[in-house]
């Protein structure tokens, strides 16, 4: 039988990971605006997000969108290990 995975071990994980990146792109954006904007514009392709950037990011912000992050990683960690469980 395959391993399972534990989902609740899964979410966390990602949850985790997931404030990580949102934190170093927080910094990112707040370190270098400019090309934080460029790159991020190239991600979205199409999109000119310089048209709807803003110009300054308040600590209230970033700690709301660490939380979104981690509950936006939990949710897909979670779902994530309960299908791979089924598929194993």
């Amino acid at each position: 039988m395959a391993d399972k995975l534990n989902p609740k071990r899964v979410a966390n994980t990602l949850g985790v990971v997931f404030v990580g990146v949102s934190f170093l792109c927080a910094v990112f954006v707040l370190v270098f605006p400019g090309t934080a904007t460029s790159i991020f514009s190239n991600i979205f392709h199409g999109i000119d997000i310089t048209q709807i950037a803003k110009t300054s990011v308040s600590l209230g912000s970033i700690i709301i969108g660490l939380i979104e992050a981690f509950v936006l990683g939990w949710i897909i960690g979670w779902f994530f290990a309960i299908i791979y469980n089924k598929f194993s």
